[in-house]
């Protein structure tokens, strides 16, 4: 881009730390003797998320290649000469970047793959920004569902979040509401059960990590009617199914 590069990189045993030291060092070095100047060249620390591959991995490549159409410095990713979107198309060779693992996710014959991912790219064009990927949950570090968050915070050695669960959810609002999940689950439409559900499913439907499914499943109910009590309870303080 014009003043900033976003740059997707597959981290093995060197640490990112390391790598982007190197890059930024290196890439300083060179522009300032051609440009005969001297002093900083990045303003900052890079900011650095680490994310899901298997959730994400494609939005985020085609997200990046569009960034210049978004920005209006051009019409079409192709026409872009700072970005690896040609040498995916295979209109370009990069020795240093790495094609072969994103088109292997479209196809296993390249030109295929290649055709696959410029009907992806395209299919995109109109897609406005994706504020996920500018920042991740845990300070911004992290994006992914809570099992990927968790096993990367355990594999960097870091305290688990704790985390509310449903069962506390419920247990809360049947104390509030002075009743026993048996009877917040129970057939009927008595006022106090039903506006306690509608209260339990848009405190679920509130927090990321819970599941109206699930809520559903435990109040033996439809999602459907769960997720109506959510929004019903969201607009006018609790009413419910």
């Amino acid at each position: 881009m014009t003043n900033h590069v976003h740059l997707l990189l597959q981290v093995s045993d060197i640490p990112l730390s390391r790598l982007m030291q190197n890059l930024m060092l290196r890439y300083s070095t060179w522009f300032n003797r051609k440009h005969q100047r001297i002093g900083h060249l990045f303003q900052g620390r890079y900011k650095a998320i680490l994310i899901d591959a298997d959730a994400y991995l494609l939005e985020l490549v085609r997200y990046i290649h569009l960034n210049p159409v978004r920005a209006r410095m051009l019409k079409l990713p192709d026409e872009h000469p700072w970005s690896g979107h040609r040498a995916l198309l295979g209109k370009e060779v990069l020795p240093w970047y790495s094609t072969d693992y994103v088109l292997s996710l479209f196809d296993g014959e390249l030109m295929t793959a290649s055709k696959k991912y410029a009907e992806f790219v395209h299919d995109g064009l109109h897609e406005g920004t994706r504020p996920e990927f500018g920042c991740g949950s845990h300070e911004g570090r992290l994006l992914g569902d809570d099992s990927f968050a968790d096993d990367a915070l355990l594999r960097a050695k870091e305290k688990l979040p704790n985390r509310v669960t449903l069962d506390a959810v419920i247990s809360e609002v049947c104390r509030c509401y002075g009743i026993s999940e048996s009877e917040l689950a129970a057939a009927g439409k008595t006022r106090s059960a039903s506006e306690a559900r509608a209260v339990a499913a848009y405190v679920t439907r509130e927090i990321p990590h819970l599941s109206l499914t699930e809520l559903a499943q435990r109040m033996r109910r439809e999602v459907s009617a769960i997720s109506q009590a959510a929004r019903e309870a969201g607009r006018e303080g609790g009413s419910g199914s």
